[in-house]
């Protein structure tokens, strides 16, 4: 049974507050690109930039990041032929840009490790930075977001679930017991 940790307001409050964070660190919004990794950062990524348009009136690109092919524990890498990424994934330049990488959960770190790999084949950005709304721990690898809407201390038998009006018809975040 799954228990609702965060509400759709608090989730509302949560990103606006990383979009000021976003807007310190920066010194501003020049440069700035959203990548949102599929399938729920891609929605929040559109929020941060919607955020940011209405506090500093400036129209930040936004693309979609589907991660699937660069992923090491959901496929069986082919040593003689290199991941291929869909040319219509980025629509964006995301060289000499600042790319802020967005995503629903950080867990392991893979999925962050993943679009790391698969942003370095689309550009040469000049920096990339991370928000996740939900940091819940246990990391496999060195990766830290640099921007957090929640952390949530959880086991690893737990599944956080981050749900959003556009995709879910519902705004919340949840935690199972599995």
């Amino acid at each position: 049974m799954a228990h609702e940790i965060v509400d759709g307001s608090s989730m509302q409050r949560a990103l606006t507050r990383i979009t000021y964070e976003i807007i310190e660190q920066n010194k501003g919004v020049d440069n700035l690109v959203f990548v949102g990794i599929k399938t729920r950062g891609v929605y929040l990524a559109k929020r941060l930039a919607k955020r940011l348009n209405q506090l500093e009136n400036v129209e930040i690109p936004v693309a979609a990041l589907d991660v699937s092919l660069y992923r090491d524990d959901r496929h069986v890498p082919d040593p003689h032929q290199e991941p291929t990424v869909k040319t219509d994934q980025l629509d964006i330049d995301i060289t000499d840009k600042h790319v802020i990488l967005v995503d629903d959960v950080l867990f392991t770190g893979r999925t962050v490790r993943a679009a790391l790999d698969a942003l370095m084949d689309m550009g040469r950005p000049n920096r990339i930075s991370l928000a996740v709304l939900v940091d819940r721990g246990h990391r496999e690898l060195p990766i830290r977001p640099d921007f957090v809407g929640k952390n949530i201390p959880t086991a690893m038998n737990e599944t956080v679930h981050v749900a959003v009006e556009e995709y879910d018809g519902h705004e919340d975040v949840t935690i199972e017991h599995n």
